[in-house]
């Protein structure tokens, strides 16, 4: 790999036996082509020994700069002669740069220090120093100072003035009282008469105090607006200046499809749910890969991307690993890039049936427990109806349920819990928010697991970027807690029970697969981890009160592995 950087399309060491797929691979859910799988071995080769850019993916027990892991993709392309080889791309950017040698260039370079995007941003940067030394000077600093203390000085003023009146009209209606009866008719007018005088006082002493420090806080809300004002208008300017560049940078990235058609990124987003592109749209490896191969007329064959370094702490990533590009920047973006290719069917979309009755484990006239199969819902999708619900709506047609008490991933098997009428599944509900249900799942993990029992913690929230796919994230994330024991060890597979406390989407899978969980994804998990014949999690004990003979009630469903 030493002449990796002399040309962009690097040759590809084909086995004649590999033939070349019929379509082109679906970028967000595949199992990689054994030529994408050539060229990432080819690319990764350059990784492990290259010297031509330093960048801490977290490989080196000994780099002290930030640790940052970085997805690349590799796309197999042909020329027009028929030969076979593939280009490199890495997301966002790398060492700092836009422009390693041997990879495909970015569609725009906002790196370029003449172009618009860094000349803007150079006025952007030096708007925010006005903005920050005027906020920090000591004469705005002064004047909030100084109008804060005017209007808590004026506040404590009207208050004690307020309690004075207050105290002094008590007075002078006591006196009323009890100087009526001492005094002549006349002297008591006289006293009226001064009392009446002593009120006119107050009254005009707090219309007096409310004008002077009216004028008082006026002329410092004037010093302080003066400057705030100035303040203001920088930050307008800066937030047109901003809207602006991002303006025109979208303009400036302008993706072509196999057909030749060209699309900015506002054309791109306008009729998705986001209508505005998300920060670093265009910026990912596929999309720079694809525009390179159109623009080169280069027929792209197959692609794969994975990931090279140490895990992010809110993610799972695993070193060499293979993923699926991210959907809330590149689906609407590669949905039209791919716009002329004959490309894989989505296998999510593919209609998962089932012609025999679902297993019922256990069942009397209240409730009951049936087996979900794998890559089964538990409820209708939006483009997938058959599901667990609509089984039971056809075994229970007369029943006012059936309803689910909870629910299973896709890929999970198991037991699931069915009502038959809605105070049973209210019942049922109200013992799942107390946690009285207790439930097992069994598991085979990837590896082999040291500690023989524990207890995981990891609060989770949807990938925004990726959905349905999970984070840890400890400042928006939903407490997620998973106790664990380990059952045996076998070939380097761990067989675990889980025994979750909470219930969040995919937990046991990211809590097992995280860094700062087990490390060790679940056999099959493909989200997670490495696709196989199935995910290798099954909900296989239950045990809960039943709803009419209050006795508890424990069913066991054996796992198929």
């Amino acid at each position: 790999m030493s002449n990796f950087g002399d040309s962009l399309f690097h040759s590809l060491p084909v086995n004649s036996s590999i033939e070349l797929p019929e379509k082109f691979t679906f970028p967000f859910y595949y199992e990689p082509h054994d030529l994408s799988v050539l060229a990432a071995s080819s690319l990764q080769d350059y990784l492990e020994s290259q010297t031509d850019f330093q960048h801490n993916f977290g490989l080196d027990p000994n780099a002290d700069s930030l640790v940052i892991g970085k997805m690349f993709g590799v796309m197999v392309v042909q020329k027009a002669n028929g030969k076979l080889g593939y280009l490199a791309a890495f997301s966002g950017k790398l060492a700092e740069r836009n422009d390693l040698k041997g990879f495909v260039p970015t569609v725009y370079d906002t790196l370029n220090p003449d172009g618009f995007y860094k000349i803007g941003e150079q006025e952007l940067n030096a708007l925010n120093r006005e903005i920050e030394d005027l906020e920090s000077s000591d004469c705005y600093i002064n004047a909030k100072e100084n109008y804060k203390s005017k209007l808590e000085d004026y506040q404590t003023e009207l208050e004690h003035l307020k309690d004075t009146i207050k105290s002094k009209k008590k007075e002078r209606k006591k006196l009323r009282v009890s100087e009526q009866v001492k005094l002549s008719a006349k002297a008591y007018e006289n006293l009226l008469e001064d009392l009446k005088n002593q009120s006119i006082f107050y009254h005009y002493r707090l219309k007096d105090l409310k004008n002077d420090w009216k004028e008082k806080i006026a002329l410092a809300e004037s010093e302080l607006a003066t400057i705030q004002s100035s303040i203001d208008e920088l930050k307008e300017k800066r937030r047109l200046q901003s809207a602006y560049l991002q303006k025109e940078l979208h303009n400036q990235y302008s993706f072509l499809n196999a057909n030749g058609e060209t699309k900015d990124l506002l054309s791109i987003f306008e009729n998705t749910t986001l209508r505005i592109p998300p920060a670093g749209a265009g910026e990912c490896a596929a999309p720079k890969l694809f525009q390179y191969a159109f623009e080169n007329e280069l027929k792209p064959i197959a692609m794969a991307e994975f990931w090279w370094g140490a895990s992010p702490n809110s993610e799972v990533r695993k070193h060499k690993q293979f993923y699926p590009s991210c959907r809330s920047k590149c689906e609407p973006i590669l949905g039209h890039m791919m716009t002329g290719l004959n490309v894989e069917d989505n296998p999510i979309l593919e209609v998962t049936t089932l012609s025999e009755p679902m297993e019922i484990v256990y069942e009397d006239d209240y409730l009951l427990l049936v087996n979900k199969p794998h890559e089964f819902l538990s409820v209708p999708g939006k483009t997938i109806i058959e599901s667990v619900q609509t089984k039971m709506k056809q075994y229970l047609p007369h029943s006012s349920g059936p309803l689910l008490v909870h629910r299973l991933d896709m890929s999970t098997s198991g037991l699931l819990l069915v009502a038959k009428n809605e105070k049973t599944h209210k019942n049922l509900q109200k013992q799942f928010i107390k946690r009285t249900v207790k439930k097992r799942y069994v598991a085979l993990l990837d590896g082999i697991i040291e500690e023989r029992e524990g207890e995981i913690d990891l609060p989770l929230r949807v990938d925004l970027d990726n959905r349905p796919q999970q984070l840890v994230c400890y400042e928006h994330g939903k407490p997620a807690k998973t106790k664990f024991e380990v059952i045996s060890v076998e070939n380097k597979i761990t067989r675990i029970h889980f025994y979750p406390i909470t219930g969040r989407t995919h937990q046991l899978r990211v809590h097992a697969a995280h860094q700062s969980g087990l490390k060790t994804p679940i056999v099959g998990d493909d989200l997670y981890g490495t696709k196989e014949d199935r995910l290798h999690l099954h909900a296989e004990y239950i045990d809960f009160e039943h709803p009419i003979t209050k006795e508890r009630l424990e069913i066991e469903c054996k796992a198929p592995f």
